[in-house]
């Protein structure tokens, strides 16, 4: 209870102030939303956005860390605003999230000096950014852009590397997103590092490991987020990939913007004893991503139970963590004093961010 009292004041103080800094008027910002495979610009003056893509959790599953990035990151982080034709003189910060919290539990001291090197070459100071604030933007950002269109209270975000179901008062986030939780199920079930691995056909006993997993790895979700909890999945695993095969498989169980808990689970029933090649064909689905279509409707059934939902709203949005790292005030005091955040983070690793910039000597 105790900890859960501390996250909602937490976020109440967060959308206070992301409130604030949206309704008040911006000083030029520059930020980079830097995520497990790529990097996308925007501007508080601007609605155009850029983007370059790098693959950032590759290198760290495979133990090499991010020193292969640093080039192609900071060439992304000069030419992205020049494309986009934002001002030079714009303040600049990035936001780390999945794959860069990631690289400060393997080694906080490398990574600090590798963004030390990235923000003297491009003049960006690039923050890791915790779990909990990721969830705060992206509700923010979600109520941004649906309104009163957003009737549930959570808004499910699943990432490559990262998932989020964020609300106004709670959030709850994991590293656990479409790549990290088929690579656990392939690691576990078919004894691979594999991206996408083999998964299909799983035996009874293979699918009841992976329920079991999946319901281990979202253990913390009933004390974080305490019910009731309603949520709108916002992203493309689900919208273009959960949605239109439950709707394809079991059409009584879905409509065009939501799905019940009770047709994924018949959908998964289905499926986890078909081939891949098998699964193209009864869905029609020729994408290299219905290698990931299983393990999405897993971590979809799982998360609903944890939950205690029955149905999923889903609409897509072409949601990014932009909105919250302009209106971050606390990101742009980090800026003028990132040497200290970055001594910080060699201690402190992700949770740097959440100290105070002012009292930095």
């Amino acid at each position: 209870m105790r900890a859960a009292s501390s996250l909602r004041l937490v976020l109440a103080g967060l959308f206070a102030l992301l409130a604030t800094a949206a309704g008040a008027d911006e000083s030029c910002r520059i930020a980079f939303d830097m995520g497990s495979s790529g990097i996308r610009a925007g501007a508080s003056a601007s609605v155009t956005t850029t983007q370059a893509d790098i693959d950032f959790l590759g290198p760290l599953w495979a133990g090499r860390g991010l020193e292969e990035t640093v080039a192609p990151t900071i060439d992304a982080l000069r030419e992205l605003p020049n494309k986009a034709g934002f001002s030079d003189i714009c303040a600049r910060i990035g936001g780390g999230f999945s794959a860069w919290r990631l690289a400060a539990e393997q080694d906080p001291e490398a990574l600090a000096a590798i963004l030390d090197r990235i923000q003297a070459a491009s003049g960006t100071a690039v923050l890791v950014i915790p779990q909990l604030q990721e969830g705060a933007y992206g509700y923010f950002g979600a109520r941004q852009l649906l309104g009163e269109r957003l009737t549930t209270s959570h808004v499910l975000d699943i990432g490559g590397g990262s998932l989020q179901v964020a609300g106004a008062q709670t959030s709850y986030g994991e590293a656990l997103g479409q790549k990290i939780w088929h690579r656990h199920l392939c690691q576990e079930i078919r004894n691979s590092e594999s991206v996408p691995c083999a998964l299909q056909p799983l035996t009874g006993d293979e699918l009841a490991i992976a329920r079991t997993l999946v319901a281990e790895k979202l253990g913390g979700v009933a004390a974080t987020l305490p019910g009731p909890v309603t949520m709108t999945a916002i992203s493309r695993p689900v919208s273009r990939g959960v949605l239109p095969a439950v709707a394809r498989l079991v059409p009584a169980g879905a409509t065009a913007d939501s799905v019940q808990r009770s047709a994924v689970a018949t959908a998964i029933n289905q499926l986890a004893g078909a081939t891949l090649s098998e699964t193209m064909q009864l869905l029609g689905n020729t994408s290299r991503h219905v290698a990931f279509l299983l393990s999405d409707l897993l971590l979809v059934e799982g998360l609903l139970q944890a939950t205690d939902a029955e149905t999923l709203q889903v609409t897509e949005l072409d949601l990014t963590n932009l909105p919250g790292l302009l209106a971050d005030d606390r990101a742009y005091d980090w800026r003028r004093r990132y040497g200290c955040y970055l001594d910080r983070l060699r201690s402190l690793g992700s949770a740097a961010y959440a100290s105070d910039p002012a009292s930095c000597p």
